[in-house]
C-alpha cells in the first residue's frame, strides 16, 4: 500500500506545483505617464492590468487639477501626444462606432472612463474595473485629462473642454 501512496502522493504535488506556476504568471499591464499640454500643469500616472475575461483594473492618480472639481477622462485613437493641446491623439477610442456616453450607464464609446474627481488639493484618485475592454486593446492609444465635467451627452465628445494632459499607453 505504501508503494502505491507514495506515487499519487507525488503525482498531487506535481499538479499542485503546476497550478503554482500557472497561477503565479504576471498579468498583463500598462501604463500611461500624464503629462501636461502646453499652458497647463496637470501630471499623473495611469495603470491598466488585465483581469482576464475581458475585464481590465485601472488605477489613476492625476496631481495639479482644479480642487473639487469633476473632469472627463477619456482614451483617445492615438498615442500621440506631440501637438500642444494633444490633438494629435485624435478623438476617443471608439472600435466598435457606439455614441458617447457614460461607462457606467448604457451604450458608450470604448474609450469612455469614468470621471475623475479631485479632492480639496486638486488630486483624483480612481480605481475601477473596465468591463469590455483588454489592456492588448488600448496599448499604444492616448490617454487624455479634460479640463472639464463629461456631459456624456454630446457628442462625439461629451463636452469635457480643453485637453490638459495627455499621456500613451505603453506595456510595462
Amino acid at each position: 500500500m505504501r508503494r502505491v501512496a507514495l506515487p499519487l502522493l507525488a503525482l498531487a504535488l506535481a499538479g499542485c506545483q503546476s497550478a503554482m506556476q500557472q497561477g503565479s504568471e504576471e498579468p498583463v499591464r500598462a501604463t500611461a505617464q500624464l503629462k501636461p499640454t502646453q499652458g497647463n500643469k496637470t501630471v499623473g500616472e495611469a495603470t491598466f492590468e488585465d483581469m482576464g475575461e475581458g475585464r481590465t483594473r485601472l488605477v489613476v492618480i492625476v496631481h495639479r487639477l482644479k480642487p473639487n472639481s469633476e473632469h472627463g477622462f477619456h482614451i483617445h485613437e492615438a498615442g500621440d501626444c506631440s501637438a500642444p493641446d494633444a490633438t494629435s491623439a485624435k478623438g476617443h477610442f471608439n472600435p466598435s462606432g457606439k455614441p458617447h456616453g457614460n461607462r457606467m450607464a448604457g451604450d458608450h464609446h470604448a474609450g469612455d472612463l469614468p470621471a475623475l474627481k479631485t479632492d480639496a488639493k486638486g488630486v483624483a484618485k480612481l480605481e475601477t474595473v473596465l468591463a469590455g475592454l483588454s489592456v492588448s486593446g488600448i496599448v499604444g492609444r492616448g490617454l487624455i485629462v479634460h479640463a472639464d465635467p463629461d456631459d456624456y451627452r454630446t457628442q462625439p465628445t461629451g463636452n469635457s473642454g480643453a485637453r490638459v494632459a495627455c499621456g500613451v499607453i505603453q506595456l510595462g
